[in-house]
């Protein structure tokens, strides 16, 4: 079942003495600013496929949106190595790496973009390491 869900992390509990620092959070209209443009990025890309968004990608599609360089790909591929993680989450990672990379205003997915959406499959590496699928 969690592999049907795109993004699954564990938050641990925070110490009360962390609120205490003054640091500087970015704002909601900054958050959604930037959540705006990569929706309008994807708006563009799909325009006359009848999609709008990196999640209703399918399969010809993320192989034509989402393609990997050397670097992303060895990262991706060590991942399943060491997880046995499913063809469904390889979707999955692929159209969120898509989408990390719109957020950051980037054409191509980085291997960076890929590090971070292996990171919210934070529930495959707790539960699923190691076991055959």
């Amino acid at each position: 079942m969690l592999d049907r869900i795109d993004i699954h992390i564990e938050v641990q509990a925070v110490k009360y003495e962390k609120f205490q620092f003054n640091e500087k959070e970015e704002t909601s209209e900054v958050i959604r600013n930037r959540v705006n443009r990569a929706r309008e990025i994807q708006v563009n890309r799909y325009r006359g496929l009848n999609i709008m968004s990196n999640s209703q990608l399918s399969p010809n599609l993320i192989n034509k949106y989402c393609s990997l360089d050397e670097k992303g790909n060895d990262i991706l591929k060590k991942a399943f190595d060491r997880l046995g993680l499913t063809a469904r989450a390889y979707s999955k990672i692929l159209k969120l790496a898509r989408t990390i990379a719109d957020i950051d205003g980037e054409e191509n997915i980085l291997a960076n973009h890929i590090a971070e959406a292996i990171q919210y499959r934070d529930l495959d590496r707790k539960y699923w390491k190691g076991k055959s699928k």
